[in-house]
């Protein structure tokens, strides 16, 4: 199988244009260990969830360190997250071994960028790994030889191809177990995602302990997983989980912030009947959404195909632009009367909206009549690659 990432380029040329910290962010098994140790082969390497390690790193001596470090010139703190103050631990290491490349991952942001903010102010350039991309999907499982973006540029500038595999029938899989980088390896990813859903994804928010109601944290993420690409309606989940709207704001910004769902929020530039504040919800991986709902089954048996595709476009697009910081603002558009597109991206004067239909159908053209200058797209099935 071929290690291929994305972000690898960025990060092999982080030290050359940057003298800070390279902070790697992502979920747990995203494959950032995986990813560092390729980008970085002749780096030290140091696991918090070592007992011993946690112990020397929580002295939070400098003379310790330096023993312990020794000539080191690339140090990975992998699991930084698992400090009582990872933050301080880094400054002490940037500040006083001054040659040394420090580069530091974590699975959960809130530990990371919370308890690191101030102290690594100015010392620190973060990046974000995300689950696979659909390419890096298809050159792990060596169906490709490279990486592309061919997703995003479908959408900016639509071209016609021709395959030696089906992308339609890989999507399949993709939309019901995901893009985790353990589930190439699995004939049956369905276990895996289960325990991963129970159990890991919970032990970062609950470490965290910033989360009082540990059950109805649970429920509002399953209800959560029910309306993907929805609006997300904070009163009414409230009032479906007998918790106040604050509660459900704040359980909401965890799930967030642990790199589980994001929020995408509406596009306005004219009118009063363009939808308020309201955000959509979608997860950053459907295999770990399916897990939520308990349900692999097949496309042909589900209700909620459409809903499953506009978030695997979403994702990719959102990965895409991140990865080769493109620029552009993603956000949904919907009139008050119900009207919408999926999702616009915009950057200074260039409006793309985007509609995503399992099939090919008509495109709601009011958005084109309220903004002209707008770009019209249709993804499906057939096309999206």
């Amino acid at each position: 199988m071929k290690y291929v990432r994305h972000l690898q380029t960025r990060l092999k040329k982080h030290f050359s244009t940057y003298k800070q910290a390279l902070v790697l962010l992502g979920a747990r098994q995203i494959g950032k260990t995986t990813l560092l140790k390729h980008v970085f082969p002749q780096a030290d390497y140091l696991l918090v969830d070592n007992e011993r390690t946690r112990a020397v790193l929580e002295s939070y001596d400098i003379h310790t360190y330096k023993q312990v470090l020794g000539q080191t010139k690339e140090l990975i703190i992998d699991e930084a997250h698992l400090l009582s103050n990872p933050g301080r631990a880094a400054k002490i290491i940037y500040d006083q071994i001054p040659n040394i490349k420090l580069i530091i991952t974590g699975s959960s942001a809130l530990r990371i960028k919370n308890k690191s903010s101030e102290s690594l102010a100015g010392r620190k350039i973060d990046y974000l790994l995300y689950p696979l991309t659909f390419s890096e999907y298809l050159a792990q499982k060596e169906i490709e030889s490279t990486l592309n973006k061919r997703i995003f540029d479908q959408i900016i500038a639509p071209t016609q191809k021709q395959y030696l595999f089906s992308p339609r029938e890989l999507l399949d899989h993709v939309l019901i177990f995901g893009q985790y980088p353990e589930v190439l390896n699995l004939t049956q990813p369905a276990e895996y995602l289960l325990n991963l859903a129970d159990s890991v994804i919970y032990k970062d928010i609950l470490e965290l302990d910033l989360i009082d109601n540990r059950a109805k944290a649970k429920e509002l993420l399953k209800l959560l997983a029910f309306q993907i690409g929805n609006l997300v309606n904070y009163s009414d989940l409230a009032n479906r989980l007998k918790i106040d709207r604050r509660t459900v704001t704040r359980y909401i910004e965890i799930f967030e912030q642990s790199f589980i769902l994001y929020r995408l929020y509406p596009f306005a530039l004219k009118g009063r009947d363009e939808i308020g504040k309201m955000p959509k919800i979608y997860f950053y991986d459907l295999g770990l959404r399916n897990a939520l709902i308990g349900d692999f089954s097949s496309l042909e048996s589900r209700t909620d195909t459409g809903a499953l595709f506009e978030n695997f476009i979403i994702n990719e697009v959102t990965k895409i632009n991140q990865y080769y910081r493109l620029g552009y603002k993603l956000n949904f558009w919907r009139l008050k009367s119900g009207t919408e597109v999926d999702f616009v991206f915009s950057k200074k004067d260039e409006i793309i909206a985007v509609e995503t239909k399992l099939s090919n159908r008509p495109i709601n053209y009011l958005f084109k009549k309220r903004y002209p200058q707008a770009k019209m797209r249709l993804v499906t099935l057939e096309n999206f690659y």
